[in-house]
């Protein structure tokens, strides 16, 4: 198969994307990579990351990093940016997708799966940007693309997600700032808010016929989104095509805040 490193809207850059072990995560790398990225992907689950560079691979891309790494361990994150830097020269796009939660309410969550979720939906988008940024300044410019959630806007599942709606809100806020701050270095930040996304993951939540209809019902696109929604307006945001766009959320959810 004809290589892809060399076409395409993102023709040799150095994309750092988390989270490429299924989902909207390996859609990116995939995606990325058709569009001639260089993809350098993490993830802490080892044959999921196996089978996304599978999929790279036959895409007529290559994906290197860490199957292995738990982005919640800020030296494992700074080896892992700081390897891909060396190997490729620089850095271009931060895509901090990778993120997990415990559901629960105030009075249900424990402060042990409290800490456990923002560790893993915040904190860990402050580390791998934290680690990335030098890289980007010495780049002169670069994008970094966080991802939130329509979580983060509204309340969701009758409260029984505030570990991730408060997470989200923060990732959104932090978007803005980043934004602020990384103007001058010609660096862009946005944020993507998905709503109802139904991937591998997600697919045994959404298979409950009455939760199905409690998400579709308010929204004005009937159905569910595909990660391939999400990933196509992430190659946009990341590209050249979208240079005027920084320190905003763009919301994709089949309409559901806009009622």
């Amino acid at each position: 198969m004809t290589s892809t490193q060399n076409q395409g809207r993102l023709a040799g850059r150095v994309a750092l994307i988390t989270g490429v072990g299924g989902g909207q995560g390996r859609v990116a790398a995939r995606r990325f990579a058709e569009e001639g990225a260089v993809v350098v992907g993490a993830d802490i689950k080892t044959e999921g990351f196996a089978a996304t560079q599978r999929q790279v691979e036959v895409a007529g891309g290559t994906m290197t990093g860490n199957g292995s790494l738990d982005l919640t361990d800020d030296a494992a994150v700074r080896t892992w940016v700081d390897d891909a830097a060396d190997r490729h020269g620089g850095i271009d796009i931060v895509y901090n997708n990778a993120g997990a939660f415990a559901l629960g309410g105030i009075a249900t969550l424990t402060p042990g799966q409290w800490r456990w979720s923002i560790d893993r939906e915040l904190n860990q988008v402050f580390t791998v940007t934290h680690a990335a940024w030098p890289h980007l300044v010495a780049r002169g410019g670069g994008v970094v693309l966080n991802v939130g959630s329509t979580a983060g806007l509204i309340s969701l599942n009758g409260g029984s997600g505030i570990a991730h709606s408060a997470a989200k809100a923060a990732v959104i806020g932090m978007t803005r700032d980043l934004a602020d701050e990384g103007g001058p270095h010609g660096i862009r930040a946005v944020c993507i808010s998905p709503g109802s996304v139904e991937s591998e993951s997600t697919a045994a939540f959404f298979a409950d016929p009455a939760i199905r209809r409690q998400l579709l019902e308010p929204q004005i696109v009937k159905r569910l989104g595909r990660p391939e929604d999400i990933v196509e307006a992430a190659l946009y945001l990341v590209s050249d095509a979208a240079s005027f766009i920084t320190g905003t959320n763009i919301v994709i959810d089949g309409g559901y805040t806009a009622r």
